[in-house]
């Protein structure tokens, strides 16, 4: 499944479901934001989260030695639920957005800083408006539609969260794409912190599943404020 713009045209959201038997992710390369964050081994990156003010969140992303990958920072000069997604060079990949007085929390995703339909490129939004209470955590379900997907009638990807374990997995259909889970030190006990680490399977974007985090992030400091 290529869906980066200017890349194949995306399968239907009702075909993902039916590639549930093989490893999408090998035998179809996962593009959204830009085929140059494809490897052909997993990737495993790390995130620290830190909060410093309600409107100034900090995204950090780094590879196993520590070198920068990507960073997410509030866009300036706008309202707190905007995002701008960068890479190592400080060059802007996508910005995320919340969409206001939306019942599920929507989260858009645009193409560089731009806003414009043009330059759309997936969303993500609560599968249910009822969520699983897991202890005192909620554990939420995400659906992500693709631009071309305009019926919504299926999701194009799945986030499933499992607060017993403090992880998630991606899916495409019923194939996982990436995993993420939180790690507890003493850092995110003392500052207001979170730090998570992902794996992103072979021939999948790992731009994109960082994005998916970040907003998978945001959804759930929203419920527990």
């Amino acid at each position: 499944m290529t869906v980066a713009k200017g890349e194949e045209v995306p399968k239907p959201a009702s075909e993902a479901a039916s590639l549930a038997s093989v490893n999408t992710a090998e035998s179809d390369p996962i593009v959204v934001i830009d085929k140059q964050f494809l490897a052909p081994n997993p990737v495993e990156l790390k995130i620290q989260h830190t909060i410093f003010t309600v409107a100034e969140n900090y995204f950090d992303i780094t590879d196993d030695n520590g070198n920068p990958v990507f960073k997410v920072r509030d866009k300036l000069f706008s309202f707190p639920n905007r995002r701008v997604m960068f890479d190592a060079d400080g060059r802007p990949l996508v910005s995320l957005r919340q969409k206001i007085f939306s019942v599920r929390r929507r989260w858009k995703v645009f193409r560089g800083e731009s806003e414009k339909s043009s330059d759309f490129l997936f969303s993500v939004r609560k599968s249910s408006l009822i969520l699983l209470r897991m202890k005192t955590r909620m554990a939420m379900s995400l659906d992500v539609f693709l631009a071309s997907n305009t019926s919504e009638i299926l999701p194009d990807f799945r986030i499933k969260e499992n607060w017993h374990d403090s992880s998630c997995t991606v899916l495409c259909g019923d194939t996982i794409i990436a995993r993420m889970h939180r790690n507890h030190n003493i850092r995110s006990l003392v500052i207001n912190a979170d730090n998570y680490g992902i794996t992103a399977y072979p021939n999948v974007d790992y731009a994109f599943i960082v994005a998916l985090v970040v907003i998978l992030d945001e959804m759930n400091r929203s419920i527990d404020c």
